[in-house]
C-alpha cells in the first residue's frame, strides 16, 4: 500500500533538515556475500532501548526513541494499523549513493514481517524482481517526498527489492524504515 502526502503539514515541515542534523548518521563496514566494504549511504538505528537488529554481520542496538521520531513513528503507525518498535534510516545523500538488492526476512523481524518505508527529499526508484532466482526487475516505484510504501510479508518473501543509484540526482534522501524486532538477539 502506498500513501502519498503521509505526514501532515506540521509534521513533515522541517523534517528532513531535523532528521539530517539530529541523527546521528554513519558508514559502517557491512560484510556482503563475505567481502566487507563500507555502506554506499548513511545509516542510522533507532527504536526502543536495547532493541537490537543484525544484518550484513552487523548488529545494531537502539538507545531509545529520538523525540523527533515519536510522532512519526505514531503517525506511521496509526496509518498501516501496524506496531513498530524500531527504525533503521537511510541517508542517501544524492544519486551515487544505493541500497542493493535485498529482502527483509532478518530471523529477528519474525516469520510475517511488515515493513514501513517512509521516504522524505528527493524522489527515487525503488525497484523489485523476483526472489526466486529471477534477476530481471519486475517493477518500479517513485517514491517521492512524504511517500509512505507499507510492504506485507508476501512482499519480503516473494520479492527483493534495491534502491539503485541515479545520474543527475543532486539532492539528498531519507528513507525510514519502520520495523518490529520479535525476537531478542544475544550480544
Amino acid at each position: 500500500m502506498l500513501w502519498h502526502d503521509a505526514l501532515p503539514a506540521v509534521l513533515h515541515q522541517d523534517l528532513y533538515r531535523n532528521l539530517e542534523r539530529q541523527l546521528a548518521w554513519g558508514q559502517p563496514l557491512v560484510r556482503v556475500f563475505g567481502r566487507e566494504h563500507r555502506t554506499p549511504r548513511l545509516t542510522t538505528w533507532e527504536g526502543e532501548k536495547g532493541v537490537r537488529y543484525r544484518y550484513s554481520g552487523l548488529t545494531e542496538t537502539a538507545s531509545g526513541w529520538p523525540r523527533l521520531l515519536l510522532p512519526v513513528r505514531d503517525r506511521v503507525e496509526l496509518l498501516t494499523g501496524q506496531h513498530f518498535n524500531s527504525v533503521l534510516g537511510n541517508f542517501y545523500r544524492d544519486g551515487q549513493d544505493s541500497m542493493g538488492y535485498h529482502s527483509d526476512d532478518e530471523p529477528e523481524l519474525g516469520a510475517a514481517p511488515w515493513i514501513a518505508s517512509l521516504s522524505l527529499g528527493a524522489s527515487r526508484d525503488f525497484v523489485f524482481r523476483p526472489r526466486d532466482g529471477g534477476r530481471r526487475q519486475c517493477a518500479k516505484l517513485a517514491l517521492a517526498d512524504n511517500s509512505l510504501l507499507l510492504m506485507s510479508p508476501n512482499v519480503q518473501f516473494r520479492f527483493q527489492h534495491a534502491l539503485p543509484r541515479r545520474a543527475g540526482v543532486t539532492q539528498g534522501r531519507i528513507n525510514l524504515t519502520f520495523r518490529n524486532i520479535v525476537q531478542p538477539q544475544k550480544a
